[in-house]
């Protein structure tokens, strides 16, 4: 299933998107994609509806991130070898672990706004995974079946921010907007494999990050795993897993996000975004 939400920021609706592609609503069968609605059986609960017998969405409602009540956004960096090596950095013996603020959500095709005093706000396609049961110290063996679904990210990143002010990364990382999430989640049962999908970012029309999650240094199950030793994973938890080379800073000379730029990241078999950029405003 392509589980959705839909409609204005802080109202959205739930729904599915049917093999036609249509967009449907499921409010009369679940109040909002939930991390209750995340489990195995509210999961199997909702495949058991005929996407037919659902109202069609009509028009272009705007879309929102699919899942309405993330509790936590972990963080891997510099988990793809090419992407370390682009930036000049070690490539790490563990993954690199660090957290977005849930205050940097924001829908798949909303504005990204660079902060006030940005110089070096940078893009970052990831396979976003979403936890559907908790998780904690779970083998690898198992980790998958934590796993309610798959969905695309955005890691907006201010690199001066990240990496010249101080020793942690979460100031660069977790500015309002940073975080586009969706267009929707892909439940796990149709992605067989999350090692073997196509994921690119386009900036202004033209093709900058073009990987594959085979070439990730941890994989799916290992960062599941890896991070359930130090936090319990909740359902809703959202992990970001890293993005392959292609990165604004890791260019030579550095290239960086400016106002009315377009960011369209895409992954295969999970659906595509369009972001433009602006300039901080104030509220």
């Amino acid at each position: 299933m392509k589980l959705v939400r839909f409609g204005p920021r802080g109202r959205e609706k739930p729904g599915l998107i049917d093999d036609e592609g249509n967009l449907r609503s499921l409010e009369k069968r679940v109040p909002d994609i939930t991390s209750k609605v995340l489990s195995d059986k509210g999961l199997e609960r909702l495949a058991r509806i005929n996407p037919a017998r659902l109202p069609k969405v009509t028009g272009r409602p705007r879309i929102g991130v699919p899942v309405a009540d993330i509790g936590k956004i972990v963080c891997i960096g510099l988990n793809y070898i090419d992407h370390a090596k682009e930036v000049g950095a070690a490539i790490p013996e563990e993954p690199i672990v660090f957290m977005k603020p849930t205050s940097a959500l924001n829908g798949p095709n909303d504005i990204v706004e660079m902060p006030k005093g940005s110089k070096k706000s940078d893009w970052e396609i990831e396979l976003g995974v979403v936890i559907g049961t908790a998780a904690n110290n779970v083998p690898k063996s198992r980790a998958l079946q934590h796993v309610a679904g798959y969905t695309v990210v955005n890691d907006v990143s201010e690199r001066e921010w990240q990496i010249e002010r101080g020793m942690t990364w979460d100031k660069g990382k977790g500015c309002d907007t940073f975080c586009p999430v969706g267009p929707w989640m892909v439940t796990r049962d149709e992605i067989r494999n999350p090692q073997r999908l196509n994921l690119w970012m386009d900036v202004n029309g033209k093709r900058m990050q073009d990987g594959n999650t085979s070439t990730m240094i941890f994989d799916v199950r290992t960062l599941v795993s890896y991070i359930s030793k130090f936090m319990t994973l909740y359902p809703g938890d959202l992990i970001a897993t890293g993005t392959p080379p292609g990165v604004g800073s890791g260019m030579k000379p550095p290239l960086f996000l400016k106002q009315d730029d377009v960011m369209e990241p895409g992954i295969e078999g999970l659906g595509a975004q369009r972001q433009k950029v602006r300039k901080w405003a104030a509220r």
